[in-house]
């Protein structure tokens, strides 16, 4: 039976109540008191900076976390939901911001772990391949997922969750790192849902797309409910008022003092890793001091591969290949790059931005030796102070210096990486998807010390999927499709229509003229 055949009426019992919801921590009250009431077809959006308690909120949901006070009613029945399972037995469905996939497995084994287990494998497969291609979510079921990148690794996720056939389904950051086509399609199910009768709360950082998607809003600050809205009555800066008490601050866009080639990328072929990785193909771009430039592109189309061979994780390549600061770096790996002044921010956080178990201050040794004395012996005292002087200039909300990474929200833990590379006062910064999951405050925050650094003298590469972040930031713009780079275009000169069209390869040098800094040889 489909959600529509359930006799849906928008002005039955609440599909979900939450009754002074409460959850405590030894650093922090996640949940103070909180309430909210989701109707039947309402796209709920939960808006909040980052560490204001939102995930905790929905992970309580969703039985991860269970709370230390308050009740939880389903359809105007009183539930205890004590794990996963038995939320998805009341039609309860989440897809995470941090993915809880089994890298190992396939993509179909993956979904079908959440799955009616006597449903084979093979049937499995065919539904996740009609899904795919139904809601515009392509990925390939037989992929194991370690082979994915994060975009892809999302889509899973939601594909997963809509196979269930939801009567709540939560989404936490589901878009932050999904093309603007790809939302523009999620949008599309996730109205459909509603209009059968399926809740959605949303979490979103984007105040574009919870006003263009939801019919009400609730906003927390500090783990408290302190507003109630209908966001399409809203602006972004009443909503961002509403989260954060102030509009986040204007960026400063100065002209680019450009100077000497820093990063120098010619002829950079390399086969696949695997069977499903992406060959890359003559890639030639060069990126100076004083600039930002940035790499667009549908996730999955060599991103990932451009990245390692970048960073020194794949030393496949030539040495002539990649240069850093004059010198050939094809060969090197990740230190001796780092000895060049090459900073990286990876798109994974967890794993490779950080390691999960380690504090926020042991963190720091994976990219920066200044604390390590004679012997190498760690000087602790000058580590945490170090932590503390990036937990202070990011705003990070943590419970200091000795904190877990994966004690962070996900925003957060993003400006500590962030901030960790920044703060080494790199000549290099290559960056992938600087802004995953943060809120506007803390994105405009992390997109003004990104132009600081440029201004100061830094080279900066961006990779990201977010096309207003690359057009608010970059002073040039490439796409990669299919493992090939396009000409580079200056900003000024890149719309949406054209950046889109080369997303799909439909790029020729021939018609982008020389001149400035528009095609590079």
């Amino acid at each position: 039976m489909t959600l529509s055949e359930q006799n849906f009426s928008p002005t039955s019992v609440p599909r979900l109540e939450l009754v002074g919801i409460t959850k405590r921590y030894p650093a922090v009250v996640a949940n103070n008191g909180v309430s909210l009431t989701v109707l039947p077809g309402e796209v709920h959006a939960i808006l909040g900076e980052n560490g204001a308690g939102k995930s905790t909120l929905m992970k309580i949901i969703y039985g991860a976390v269970k709370p230390d006070e308050g009740r939880i009613v389903v359809d105007g029945k009183p539930v205890q939901i004590r794990n996963p399972q038995e939320a998805r037995a009341l039609g309860i469905a989440m897809v995470f911001q941090h993915f809880s996939l089994f890298d190992t497995l396939t993509v179909a084994e993956n979904v079908w772990l959440g799955l009616d287990k006597s449903i084979p494998l093979s049937e499995v497969i065919q539904q996740v391949d009609a899904t795919a291609r139904e809601y515009g979510l392509e990925v390939d079921p037989h992929r194991p997922v370690h082979t994915l990148s994060v975009g892809e690794m999302q889509r899973v996720e939601i594909i997963r969750a809509l196979l269930t056939k939801p009567r709540v389904l939560i989404l936490d950051e589901p878009t932050s790192v999904l093309t603007p086509q790809a939302v523009e399609k999620l949008f599309i199910v996730l109205r459909r849902l509603a209009s059968e009768g399926c809740s959605i709360l949303y979490i979103s950082h984007k105040l574009h797309e919870i006003r263009s998607l939801c019919t009400a809003c609730t906003v927390l600050r500090g783990g408290v409910v302190t507003g109630v809205c209908n966001p399409s009555q809203e602006t972004n800066a009443s909503l961002s008022r509403m989260m954060i008490g102030s509009e986040p601050p204007k960026l400063e866009h100065r002209q680019p003092n450009v100077g000497p080639v820093v990063l120098k990328v010619q002829r950079l072929s390399l086969p696949r890793l695997d069977q499903f990785g992406i060959d890359l193909q003559g890639i030639d771009f060069q990126v100076r001091e004083g600039e930002v430039v940035g790499i667009a592109g549908v996730s999955g189309n060599g991103q990932r591969e451009l990245l390692y061979a970048l960073s020194g994780e794949d030393t496949r390549a030539e040495p002539a290949m990649v240069q850093v600061s004059g010198k050939d770096a094809g060969r090197m790996g990740p230190g001796k790059r780092r000895a060049l002044g090459l900073h990286f921010v990876p798109e994974e956080r967890l794993g490779r931005g950080a390691v999960p178990s380690m504090s926020l201050a042991h963190n720091l040794l994976l990219t920066r030796k200044t604390a390590l004395g004679k012997g190498g012996w760690i000087r602790m005292g000058v580590l945490q102070q170090q932590a503390r002087d990036i937990i202070s200039r990011f705003n990070v909300k943590a419970g200091g210096p000795q904190a877990a990474a994966q004690s962070l929200s996900g925003g957060n833990l993003q400006k500590f990486i962030v901030g960790r590379e920044i703060d080494a006062q790199p000549s290099l910064l290559i960056i992938s998807q600087p802004t995953w999951g943060v809120d506007v405050g803390a994105a405009a925050q992390i997109h003004g010390e990104i132009l600081a650094l440029r201004d100061a003298g830094c080279a900066v590469l961006v990779l990201s999927e977010e096309l207003d972040e690359l057009f608010e930031i970059c002073d040039r713009l490439h796409v990669v499709a299919k493992g090939q780079l396009s000409p580079s275009i200056a900003r000024q000169d890149a719309t949406v229509q054209l950046i889109g069209e080369w997303m799909s390869g439909l790029w020729d040098a021939n018609a982008v003229k020389a001149g400035g800094e528009h095609v590079q040889a």
